[in-house]
C-alpha cells in the first residue's frame, strides 16, 4: 500500500487546502508594511503605536500557536479551525468600525490569536504528511507568490478593504474543512522518512531550533515592520520603494529554489550560518541612511534570504521532529519573534535612536540567532555527526 493511502495528510486535497491556510494566516506578517502605512496614514497611529499593534498583532500569532499546540491532540482540527475563523472574522470585523489605538491594539491581539491557531493547525498539518520538507518547500514556493499579491494589491485600499480581504479569505476555508482530517496524526508512519531520522536526538534539539526561530524572527519582525516607513523618512523615492517592494518579494522563488541545491549539497546547518551572517549585513547596511540603492539592494537580499532561512529552518524542524509534535509550535516561534521585535524596535525609536538604532538592532537579532545554531551545531557535530549536515 502507498503511503499516500496510508497517511491521509499526504492526499492533494489536504496539502491543496493546508497550503491555501498557512498562505492566509501568515497574511498579516507578509502584507505588514503596506498594513503600518496604513494605519499610519488612514488612522493615524504614530510610528511607535505602530510597533505596538503589530506586535500584538502578530504576538497574537504566537498565543494561538501554543494554545493550538497543547489542544491538538485531544481535539478536532476542524474544530480548532472554526474557532480560529471566528476570532479573526470577529476581530477584523470590529476593526473596520472601531479605530481608536488602545481598541485596536486589543482586537489586533484577538485577531492574532485567531490567526496562529488556523495556522499552527495548518502547518501541523503539513508537519504530518510524510515529506514535511517537501511540504514546506511547497508553502514557502506558494508564500512567495502571495506577498508579491499582497504587496501589490493592498497598498490600493482603504484600511476597511484591507480587513474585508482578510474577512473573505479566512471565509473562504469553510467549504473545505472537510478536505483535512479531523484526528491528530496519520495512522501509519512513513518508514522511509523514519529511516532518515538520527535515533537519538537530544530532547532540548528541537527547543532550541524553535528558539533560533524566535530570535531570527525578531530580526524580521522589526525590519518588515518599519522597512517602508523608514524609507518614506529618508531621501529614497516612496513610489519607487513602493514598486521594489513588489518587485523583489518575487525572488523569494530564487531563494527556494538556491536553497533546495545548496542545502543538497552542504546540508542544512551550514549554509544557515552563512546566510544569518549575510541577513545581519543587509539590515546593518541601511543604519547610515536609506536612498534608492541600497534600499533595493536590502530588499532584494532581504526577500531573497528571509526564505532561505525559512526553508533551512522548517526542515531542521522535520529532521529533528520525526513525529511532527514540533511542527505546530514553529509559528508559535515565529510569533514570539514578531511581537518582541517590533516592540523593541518601537522602544528604540521612542528612546530617540531612530532608524539607525532599529537596524543596528535588528543586525544584533541575526547575529543572536547564529550563535544559537552554531553552538547546536558543534554540540551535533558530536553527539550526531549524521544529523549536524543533513539536507
Amino acid at each position: 500500500m502507498s503511503n499516500a493511502s496510508q497517511n491521509p495528510f499526504d492526499s492533494w486535497r489536504a496539502m491543496a487546502v493546508s497550503l491555501y491556510m498557512v498562505l492566509v494566516g501568515y497574511g498579516v506578517l507578509v502584507g505588514i508594511p503596506v498594513i503600518s502605512s496604513a494605519w499610519v496614514n488612514q488612522l493615524g497611529f504614530s510610528e511607535v503605536q505602530v510597533g505596538r499593534v503589530a506586535g500584538a498583532d502578530l504576538g497574537g500569532l504566537s498565543v494561538g500557536a501554543v494554545l493550538t499546540s497543547m489542544l491538538i491532540a485531544r481535539c478536532s482540527r476542524r474544530g480548532l479551525t472554526l474557532l480560529g475563523i471566528a476570532l479573526s472574522v470577529a476581530a477584523n470585523g470590529l476593526c473596520i468600525t472601531i479605530t481608536a489605538y488602545e481598541q485596536v491594539l486589543w482586537l489586533r491581539f484577538l485577531s492574532g490569536i485567531g490567526s496562529g491557531i488556523y495556522t499552527a493547525v495548518a502547518v501541523a498539518n503539513l508537519g504530518a504528511t510524510s515529506r514535511p520538507a517537501r511540504a514546506f518547500n511547497f508553502a514557502l514556493f506558494a508564500f512567495a507568490f502571495s506577498q508579491a499579491l499582497e504587496l501589490a494589491v493592498l497598498p490600493m485600499l482603504s484600511m476597511t478593504g484591507i480587513y474585508l480581504v482578510f474577512i473573505v479569505t479566512y471565509l473562504l476555508t469553510l467549504p473545505f474543512l472537510g478536505w483535512f482530517p479531523a484526528g491528530r496524526q496519520a495512522p501509519a508512519v512513513d518508514t522511509a522518512r523514519e529511516a532518515t531520522v538520527a535515533p537519538t536526538v537530544p530532547r532540548y534539539l528541537p527547543w532550541m531550533v524553535l528558539a533560533a526561530i524566535g530570535v531570527t524572527y525578531v530580526n524580521i519582525g522589526a525590519y518588515w515592520t518599519y522597512i517602508e516607513l523608514a524609507s518614506a523618512d529618508s531621501a529614497a523615492d516612496p513610489d519607487w520603494v513602493a514598486r521594489a517592494l513588489v518587485i523583489t518579494s518575487f525572488f523569494s522563488i530564487l531563494g527556494c529554489l538556491f536553497a533546495t541545491l545548496i542545502s543538497n549539497r552542504f546540508g542544512l546547518a551550514r549554509p544557515l550560518m552563512v546566510t544569518l551572517v549575510l541577513q545581519a549585513v543587509i539590515v546593518a547596511m541601511l543604519a547610515n541612511g536609506i536612498d534608492n540603492v541600497n534600499i533595493v539592494i536590502s530588499l532584494f537580499s532581504f526577500n531573497f534570504l528571509w526564505v532561505f532561512i525559512d526553508v533551512y529552518q522548517m526542515a531542521t524542524v522535520a529532521n529533528v521532529d520525526p513525529d511532527g509534535r514540533y511542527s505546530a509550535l514553529m509559528p508559535g516561534a515565529q510569533g514570539l519573534g514578531q511581537i518582541i521585535g517590533p516592540n523593541i524596535a518601537a522602544s528604540v525609536l521612542a528612546g530617540g535612536y531612530g532608524y539607525h538604532g532599529v537596524f543596528i538592532f535588528c543586525a544584533a537579532a541575526s547575529i543572536l540567532a547564529l550563535l544559537i545554531y552554531a553552538t547546536m551545531y558543534a554540540q551535533l557535530r558530536t553527539s550526531c555527526p549524521a544529523l549536524a549536515d543533513a539536507s
